[in-house]
């Protein structure tokens, strides 16, 4: 079996990690990088991700996410922030740093830039926040499948209330909402759901080859 599979077939959701353990500096850069790198809709990458390691703000945030353990217990809390609407601002920020970037006037771009506003602008603020969310998915699961890489335990949380983090985080003003969280640590040797079988579909079920 590949080191691809491998990867993945040890990674599981961690429902209790080792408090005792932590991620090393280096190795959360590791993950940040990757995260960084990863692909968006047009590069724009209409996202803002919080790296929490301050105990009196992960107690904070334990009882707004069902009381689970992990909030406390791993090492890092990681949370996804979807920018909830937008305008011009996000094509000309990310055109500005692709001029710098790529050394290419802005002019260069213009043509661009025009065709991103045509298709982005026009949406409505709903639809603009719900396909923000789904960048942020995209990030979100970079950085699960880094950690595997490094041997690196995570819980992907969707059990929390959104609201309660936006205002303990400060998040709404900042025109971001908390979309998805990741518990980043080392597992317990008590957590039991380590040692279960992973249950997926079948290939015969999960794809079609036309």
């Amino acid at each position: 079996m590949s080191n691809i599979l491998e990867n993945r077939t040890w990674r599981y959701a961690t429902k209790k990690f080792d408090s005792t353990k932590k991620v090393s500096d280096e190795d959360l850069e590791l993950l940040l990088e990757a995260t960084r790198l990863s692909a968006s809709s047009y590069g724009l990458q209409p996202y803002h991700v919080y790296v929490i390691t301050d105990p009196e703000i992960k107690e904070k945030l334990k009882p707004v996410s069902w009381g689970q353990s992990q909030l406390t217990d791993a090492s890092h809390i990681i949370v996804f922030a979807n920018v909830t609407d937008f305008g011009e601002e996000l094509m000309d920020s990310y055109l500005q740093n692709v001029s710098s970037t790529r050394n290419i006037p802005s002019e260069g771009l213009k043509g661009y830039g025009d065709f991103m506003k045509s298709k982005l602008l026009e949406l409505s603020s709903e639809t603009k926040s719900i396909w923000t969310s789904r960048q942020v998915y995209i990030a979100f699961s970079n950085m699960m499948q880094a950690a595997a890489e490094l041997k690196i335990d995570t819980c992907p949380m969707e059990g929390f209330q959104s609201e309660a983090y936006n205002e303990i985080l400060g998040l709404e003003e900042k025109n971001l909402n908390a979309s998805v969280v990741l518990a980043v640590g080392y597992r317990s040797e008590e957590d039991e759901t380590q040692h279960y079988a992973k249950v997926r579909k079948s290939k015969e079920e999960l794809f079609t080859h036309i």
